[in-house]
């Protein structure tokens, strides 16, 4: 059963499920694309007292669905509180109570299956928020300082049992450079097409199994009409799943994969004389055995590939010729004298419903070549795919909402827009993740998707109408954002970019772990993937600068650096990172500034952007205020408290979980640094 809940907040502990519907959790599961077209329908409702459900045994509560009327019964829905564990640090999700010592509402949803829930929603950014900070003051030019924070960027869903992206990456390139595979690559064009056959497929796959099914059930109540109608789109079905697979590129992918593997045997076709000779290509070097995630077959014969649609042209004949036969024998039943309608020949009828169903219809060869064919096609895309895929949609929407910002406050810098074209921008990230359990595979995701940023362009283009949204085009390896801007700001451009010039981004992560977890890495774990992520980033940055200072013109560069002195600050951030020293927030403050003073854009991540991250911009805010807008230093902890009190961050926490409290606890607090712990009162114990 899945359903949508709406819990009442503010009225008196009432919570009503609403649309619920009954759907086999194992049917979404299998056949998800073709169940994604069908229309829910409304199945029942049900209402309770929050108050019931908290004091009922083990808070679990039995309802029943009744239609709209209130009156049939159409079915039954267990009801429980959700105990998740922290949403930031694994241990709390719904906190007891709010500032004002209030009960804070825990969230009562309907159950439906994990993999239905989630996975539709793994591309979309965690928690993304600008948070802007704007400094008015009646002696000096007003100033806007903004930060774009966002849950870290990784295959939460998938979860992190045999590592992150970083480490799953090598693993493969260790393996390809050991074990003498060679791998089949496709151009961008086959490899368009390829996605194209696979996801007819997938979307096809499923109808022909429900299409056999409605077939079935038709025989078995000697419907005619409908054995007519579910004959009909099954034959279609089948046609256009068997012109998919017969696809030149199958037969290809196929063969380039029987000759690139270990101990693949080209199977020729027989020839006059032999009839049945077999042998290898020439080239094929001496085979190395080993154990293989692709089954393994002797030979490959491509004759047997032809054959393998004709055995499915022969079973759906079959079928027919049995469907053909049950009507005629309905119909002759239906004309003769009705003592004989209680007798009909059961035989053909039981001869289409004992038919094997869905796929296991194929003969077992075409089964086995099925899979081989989308094990080969599908990894040889999704190997290169699989930082695009998993991470690079979710990270470029934050991109996005990044740079057009960026664009907007920025509009009227001579400076910074010849920077945009000559050098492009420094997009930095800082990461709160810690190096243990779970987080080190998000903060292997985040690192390679955060690389993967630099095979992005963006371009901006005039408006033609009031259609304003960013446009993606392009495919893989080289996306192009295009940027629409209205007429009037559009002329305000440099040339180059009036003219479509490409402007890029330089992406750059630095990491450092400040929870109770991070002190357990660094006491008893492995701190090396944040070692080696900061040292990277760092020469990335260096040979920004480097371009920066030889590309912009002698004028411009001459007042930059009599403003900035971003040499000793990258030299200060070097030495930071090589002295290894625990928990080294001043690697964050002094990347930050950097990335502020090259006109940067910046992001701020930990696991969920909630509270960790909140402790980190409104240090960064105050930081800014003391260091630039000369707020006295009696006052710094002062305003620290007050942004973590009020504003911004409390709210984005409010809109998380229902309550003004940031999920950490005493004990927890212990292991921060000083400056990245809340005030009394906002923070609060864990109910699990």
């Amino acid at each position: 059963t899945c359903g949508e809940s709406y819990s009442c907040w503010q009225s008196p502990g009432c919570c009503h499920f609403t649309s619920c519907y009954f759907l086999d959790p194992q049917k979404v599961n299998e056949n998800r694309s073709f169940f994604s077209h069908f229309q829910k329908s409304f199945l029942g409702y049900a209402s309770f007292k929050v108050g019931e459900l908290l004091k009922s045994k083990e808070q679990l509560l039995a309802l029943s669905l009744r239609t709209s009327d209130g009156g049939k019964v159409v079915g039954t829905i267990e009801v429980s509180v959700v105990k998740m564990g922290e949403i930031e640090d694994g241990e709390t999700d719904h906190i007891t109570t709010d500032v004002q010592g209030q009960k804070c509402a825990l969230v009562c949803e309907c159950t439906a299956p994990e993999s239905v829930r989630e996975k539709t929603l793994e591309f979309v950014p965690i928690n993304l928020h600008l948070q802007r900070m704007h400094v008015h003051s009646p002696h000096l030019k007003d100033a806007l300082y903004d930060v774009i924070t966002v849950g870290a960027p990784a295959a939460h869903f998938q979860g992190f049992k045999n590592g992150g992206l970083r480490k799953l990456l090598h693993r493969f390139e260790t393996e390809r450079r050991n074990t003498g595979y060679q791998f089949i690559y496709y151009s961008p064009e086959n490899t368009a097409k390829a996605k194209e056959v696979l996801s007819n497929i997938n979307q096809l796959q499923p109808l022909i199994a429900t299409q056999a099914d409605l077939l079935l059930n038709s025989a078995s109540q000697h419907s005619p009409d409908s054995l007519k109608n579910s004959l009909k789109m099954l034959s279609e079905k089948t046609e256009l799943f068997v012109h998919a697979f017969k696809d030149q590129l199958v037969r290809s992918a196929l063969l380039a994969l029987y000759t690139a593997r270990p101990g693949g045997i080209l199977k020729k076709p027989p020839s006059p004389k032999s009839g049945t000779e077999e042998s290898s290509p020439p080239d094929q070097p001496s085979p190395m055995r080993r154990q293989d995630s692709i089954p393994h077959h002797s030979d490959y014969d491509e004759e047997e590939w032809d054959r393998v649609w004709a055995s499915v042209g022969k079973s759906l004949n079959c079928i027919i010729a049995m469907v053909d036969k049950l009507i005629e024998r309905d119909a002759g039943s239906e004309g003769s004298d009705g003592s004989q309608d209680g007798e009909k020949d059961p035989s053909l009828a039981d001869s289409v419903t004992s038919h094997p169903r869905g796929k296991e219809s194929f003969s077992p060869r075409f089964t086995k070549v099925t899979t081989y064919f989308l094990l080969s096609l599908a990894a040889s895309i999704t190997t290169r795919d699989l930082p695009i895929i998993y991470h690079q949609l979710s990270i470029l929407a934050g991109l996005v909402c990044g740079f057009i910002i960026k664009l907007q406050t920025s509009l009227h810098d001579p400076g910074f827009l010849q920077q945009l074209h000559t050098v492009g921008l420094i997009v930095q990230y800082e990461g709160l993740l810690s190096t243990y359990s779970d987080e080190i595979g998000m903060l292997e995701d985040m690192a390679v998707g955060i690389s993967d940023l630099k095979k992005v362009a963006f371009k901006i283009i005039e408006a033609k109408s009031s259609d304003v949204l960013p446009v993606i085009t392009g495919r893989r390896e080289h996306y192009v954002v295009e940027v629409k801007l209205p007429a009037r700001m559009f002329e305000s451009l440099p040339l180059q970019i009036k003219e479509g010039q490409l402007l890029y981004v330089y992406p750059v992560l630095f990491n450092v772990g400040i929870n109770e977890q991070q002190t357990l890495a660094e006491r008893f774990g492995d701190v090396s993937l944040q070692e080696s992520i900061n040292q990277e980033n760092f020469e990335l940055l260096k040979e920004y600068y480097k371009i920066f200072m030889e590309k912009m013109p002698p004028d411009y560069i001459s007042h930059f650096q009599e403003q900035n002195d971003l040499k000793g600050l990258l030299e200060n951030l070097h030495q930071n990172i090589q002295a290894k020293k625990r928990k080294n927030v001043e690697i964050m403050w002094l990347a930050a500034t950097i990335c502020r003073k090259l006109n940067g854009i910046r992001f701020t991540c930990c696991k969920s952007a909630k509270d960790r991250t909140s402790m980190s911009v409104t240090l960064e805010q105050c930081s800014i205020l003391r260091d630039e807008h000369q707020l006295h230093k009696d006052f710094f902890i002062r305003a620290l408290d007050c942004m973590r009190r009020e504003g911004c961050r409390i709210e984005n926490v409010l809109k998380n979980i229902k309550c003004r409290k940031y999920a950490f606890n005493m004990l927890q607090l212990m292991a921060f640094p000083k400056y990245y712990r809340p005030p009394e009162g906002t923070y609060g114990k864990a109910d699990t």
